[in-house]
């Protein structure tokens, strides 16, 4: 077998279709099915079932994709350290992120590394710390910015600590607060909170703020996007705790000073193995010593 039939059975694998697929690889359907049935002629078996409306996978194309996903990772990763070793930073780039990082200029960042290395393809996932974890710990990433409580830890990555700041009241501006100067927990508690889901380290960050201080309070209102928060609170349905960087940014609001508010930790994570060329260029980029630590 080779990587270009490994390729042609990932794509099938992930549109579900063979005409997709050659679109996909850039070449004739029927090119790309005459591999595909080379390949399972070698291997002894059936990949894919094949309808007149899907393609599925086999029990033998299940177990068999993880394995050429690895391979073909480990053909692009040659590829990169040979170029690396001439001089020349190429491959791919997976970065993850908050929605609300702030102790970076995310977007310019990229900017510049794109600009220094034009020949890595880059991407960008954005979603909760939890998950940005998990996914520079599988490989899916190779770096995420998070926003976390201090006491959060990152397991089974390399991590170091961006930035540490407050959180801030966030209302409406006809709100009773929003003429004041500052406020403490034991007021906003009687408060209605719009809040991120909870058991999210985004909601812990303020769930555990209230619980150090003996306080409960009514998160009446769950979301996922910031934006949407802002404008929940722009309409009067509740207020909110955001990063003091971030909610200076949301349109039509009030930030608040909190004197015992919450606190937000921004930490950079990484691969605890030895990160691809154009990973370890990018952490290098943000300053980051990507040698293990000293036993």
């Amino acid at each position: 077998m080779d990587l270009q039939q490994m390729r042609y059975v990932l794509a099938v694998a992930e549109t579900e279709n063979f005409t997709r697929a050659a679109e996909r690889c850039h070449i004739v359907q029927s090119a790309l099915s005459h591999q595909v049935a080379r390949l399972e002629k070698e291997l002894g078996a059936r990949l894919f079932e094949r309808t007149s409306r899907k393609v599925r996978l086999t029990a033998a194309g299940e177990a068999f994709l993880p394995a050429a996903r690895q391979a073909l990772e480990a053909a692009e990763r040659a590829k990169a350290e040979v170029a690396a070793a001439t001089g020349e930073i190429r491959g791919k780039l997976a970065v993850g992120s908050i929605p609300t990082v702030a102790a970076v200029d995310l977007p310019a960042v990229l900017r510049r590394y794109r600009l220094r290395y034009p020949q890595v393809g880059i991407s960008l996932r954005v979603g909760s710390s939890e998950q940005l974890v998990e996914q520079v710990r599988d490989g899916a990433l190779d770096v995420a910015f998070l926003g976390v409580p201090p006491g959060f830890r990152s397991q089974g990555v390399r991590d170091r600590e961006l930035a540490h700041g407050q959180h801030v009241a966030v209302v409406a501006p006809d709100h009773p607060l929003a003429t004041e100067t500052e406020v403490d927990l034991s007021r906003l508690v009687e408060e209605t909170f719009v809040d991120f889901a909870e058991g999210s380290a985004a909601r812990a960050q303020s769930d555990e703020a209230f619980a150090a201080a003996g306080l409960r309070r009514e998160v009446a209102f769950e979301v996922s996007g910031v934006d949407f928060m802002g404008r929940m609170v722009r309409h009067g349905l509740g207020i909110a705790l955001l990063p003091s960087t971030f909610a200076a940014e949301l349109p039509g609001v009030r930030a608040v000073p909190v004197t015992n508010g919450p606190v937000r930790v921004e930490r950079l994570v990484w691969s605890r193995f030895t990160p691809s060329p154009a990973a370890a260029a990018f952490l290098t980029l943000l300053d980051t010593d990507t040698r293990p630590p000293a036993e």
